[in-house]
């Protein structure tokens, strides 16, 4: 290792406070919202269903649902969650959990290609797991996942360190534009804390340079990233993907919002493109700027409320303040944001 390697690695290892702490905070998730997500989409052989999909379940659930977990300061819940994730998911050769999982098919598992961004938030969890609540079982788990996300799911393109969405097809040699990125699998909060269970300078490189393709991936007249974007040469959007900030994108904000980073021109940028008719999220065709939904689900517009929390200290409306479960993907960002207001932003509610 280099002393420039070195000291770069140092340095970040001396930001974890801060770009974790959003994620760490004891109990920032409070029991009676846990009490009432768990209810809603959490089984009881520790599956968390997706109700807006089919009743699926993936590893970004399963991943989310451990984080909330441990943000709800509850052993037990992220226990039986781990365990169904663990037995049902952690079949593949590389140490990546298989992404899709159905109730109504044989075998359950109907597509064992991995998603990275659900591999991050499960080894993420397990790092918070393992240091809250003294697990070493916990921390080796993470250590394993870490490493395998580093070994399989991050490349070197253009001078730069990528984070495939998947380890098949999304590489050079898959498709013609690739490599494809998906911008919102870009989880900040996570990479100092992997960096504590499998230390790499790698972890640097892929924060610095996904901050990097969020200032360079600006489409059309809004300038929004989109969903899927291809790297080959200037980033733009995918071939085979819908041109749009979707449902992918709109967690880039809180992503970003919760590890204490994105500057406040970036973060100007996603606001303006994201607001649509009062508080509603849009989401938009990033080659016209055209909206194409607005989306009124109170987890959806929390995401817009934090950014101008950020931005200006706006606080936060009743009519978001209080949680109450809707569906899976919605309610989950809204649990997020609101941990992280309540732990780093207080001065908006």
């Amino acid at each position: 290792m280099s002393w420039r390697t070195a000291l770069l690695a140092g340095l970040f290892a001396l930001i974890v406070p801060i770009a974790a702490g959003a994620a760490e905070g004891s109990g920032s998730v409070s029991p009676g919202d846990w009490d009432a997500y768990k209810a809603r989409f959490l089984d009881p052989g520790g599956r968390i269903i997706d109700d807006g999909n089919g009743n699926v379940s993936h590893s970004e659930g399963q991943g989310y649902g451990l984080l909330l977990a441990v943000l709800a300061d509850n052993p037990a819940d992220f226990a039986l969650i781990w365990s169904f994730t663990r037995r049902e998911l952690l079949l593949r050769d590389d140490g990546l959990a298989a992404w899709k999982w159905s109730p109504t098919e044989t075998p359950h598992v109907i597509d064992i290609n991995n998603a990275t961004d659900g591999d991050i938030l499960i080894a993420y969890a397990l790092t918070l797991a393992g240091e809250r609540w003294q697990r070493d079982d916990y921390s080796q788990a993470a250590s394993r996942i870490a490493k395998a996300i580093l070994d399989h799911a991050v490349v070197d393109h253009g001078g730069r360190t990528l984070l495939l969405p998947g380890v098949a097809g999304f590489g050079t040699t898959d498709r013609p534009d690739g490599p494809v990125v998906n911008p919102s699998y870009w989880i900040f909060e996570a990479f100092p804390a992997l960096d504590r269970v499998a230390p790499s300078p790698r972890w640097k490189e892929l924060s610095d340079d996904g901050l990097w393709l969020l200032g360079a991936a600006q489409s059309g007249p809004t300038n929004m990233p989109a969903d899927w974007v291809s790297l080959r040469t200037t980033p733009k959007p995918a071939q085979g993907f819908p041109a749009e900030f979707g449902y992918n994108a709109i967690r880039i904000p809180l992503y970003l919002a919760r590890a204490e980073m994105g500057d406040r021109v970036l973060m100007a940028r996603l606001q303006k493109g994201m607001v649509g008719n009062g508080d509603a999220l849009a989401l938009s065709d990033v080659t016209t700027g055209a909206v194409q939904s607005s989306l009124m689900d109170p987890g959806y517009r929390f995401v817009n409320h934090i950014l101008a929390c950020v931005l200006d200290r706006v606080k936060i409306p009743d009519s978001v303040r209080v949680f109450s479960p809707t569906q899976y993907y919605p309610s989950t960002l809204h649990l997020l944001g609101l941990s992280y207001v309540k732990e780093k932003r207080p001065e908006c509610l």
